[in-house]
């Protein structure tokens, strides 16, 4: 029980000001419970504590890939610097503007500190660095290459964010002009139309087909709208966790993803992109082929190349070629087959799957920039079509009356 309650006392970080056993001026910083605790720590260390501060701390936004990936960055120009481990891990905290991720450094600093293995106490935060991170810096660990290592797997994660943001990108434009389309025309049905619907009873003559349409449209929307948002609010949150918590539903949603008709090929070239940097990474750091397939899979997000990357590992441990398990996973474009094959051939198996992975990046690049030009025209004939359908149904009855007039 003690150990729980000890786990549960919340560290803070002060700023001090003091002087060391030669009278000159210091100051630094010390995570601790309390000030007593610092003030400890200092006479214990020969500096007379003058000014003690807690640093006051937001508690900041959660941890992203996008933070892991600077850090790492960071961390490897350190250790290429010949920056000592732990004040490294000290430059790199202190300088980061999310105190989670400051706090985040701290605990592993800490561990390591004790003796813990660097690659061990990036296992205990299996929420922020994946077995594909972990098995890296552990094989630079090993070889005594830490610092390469570390490079390479910076410059992994810098391309996999920037082909996960291109992919955002462009799936964001059309996503929000639908939703705001949604809102314009639940505002012209509950508000607009009414005031038409006042106008026209006053007519005494049947209406067009079209604008009884609208007008039982706009009647539906004005009786039921909280049950309108509400279904489509509720559906979309509960789909969105079944999407992350069923595994059925993912399945079926990667495999949907892939046949869609204009987003099915990008998704599908940087899902291969994804899977064939990861591969060259894990390989060009000396992990072998077989372990390396096991971080393969779940890097590359999506459950189908997932669960072919564990045919092709069981096909690989009994002795089959890569390229020869590739192709009866029959999910790969024949050009990274190809280049599969070369690279056993030649010895580079990693060279070449990562000149594959360039070369999909760069189609996701030209793909993204085409869908978001062509994107912008389909949106603007659909949302014509919609709102100005709608206006001329209300404007038709006025028409009618003119001409009988």
């Amino acid at each position: 029980m003690a150990t729980v309650a000890s786990k549960s006392v919340k560290d803070f970080v002060f700023e001090w000001e003091g002087k060391d056993r030669n009278g000159k001026p210091v100051r630094g910083e010390t995570r601790a419970q309390g000030e007593n605790q610092v003030t400890a720590s200092l006479r214990r260390q020969g500096i007379v504590p003058v000014k003690i501060k807690k640093r006051r701390t937001s508690s900041g936004k959660r941890i992203k890939p996008k933070d892991i990936a600077i850090f790492t960055r960071q961390f490897a120009t350190m250790m290429k610097a010949g920056v000592p481990l732990l004040q490294a891990f000290d430059i790199v905290g202190r300088g980061n503007p999310n105190p989670n991720v400051t706090r985040l450094l701290g605990d592993i600093r800490a561990d390591v500190e004790t003796g813990t293995s660097l690659s061990s106490a990036f296992r205990k935060y299996p929420m922020y660095f994946d077995s594909l991170y972990c098995n890296l810096v552990e094989a630079g660990e090993a070889a005594g290459i830490l610092e390469d290592l570390l490079d390479r797997l910076a410059t992994y994660m810098e391309k996999t964010e920037a082909l996960k943001s291109k992919i955002k990108s462009a799936l964001m434009y059309p996503t929000a002009v639908i939703i705001v389309a949604f809102v314009v025309v639940a505002v012209i049905m509950i508000f607009v139309i009414p005031s038409f619907k006042q106008v026209f009873s006053s007519f005494g003559a049947d209406l067009p087909g079209p604008t009884l349409v609208v007008i039982a449209m706009s009647e539906f929307f004005v009786a039921y709208w909280w049950l309108i948002f509400g279904a489509l609010g509720g559906g979309a949150y509960f789909f969105m966790q079944a999407w992350k918590r069923n595994e059925r539903v993912q399945r079926f949603m990667d495999r949907l993803l892939l046949k869609l008709p204009i987003f099915g090929p990008l998704i599908e070239k940087s899902v291969v992109a994804r899977w064939t940097r990861t591969l060259a990474t894990m390989f060009g750091a000396g992990v072998p082929l077989v372990e390396a397939l096991d971080s393969v899979g779940g890097a590359s997000g999506n459950s189908v190349y997932a669960i072919a990357t564990e045919k092709i590992q069981q096909d690989v441990s009994t002795g089959i070629s890569l390229t020869t398990a590739m192709t009866n996973a029959n999910i790969f474009p024949s050009m990274v087959l190809q280049m599969c094959a070369i690279g056993e051939e030649s010895g580079s198996i990693d060279h070449m799957l990562g000149k594959a992975a360039d070369f999909y990046e760069a189609e996701v690049d030209d793909m993204v920039a085409g869908i978001s030009s062509l994107m912008e025209p389909i949106i603007i004939v659909v949302l014509g079509t919609v709102i100005g359908g709608i206006v001329v149904s209300m404007y038709l009855p006025i028409f009618k009356l003119g001409q009988v007039v």
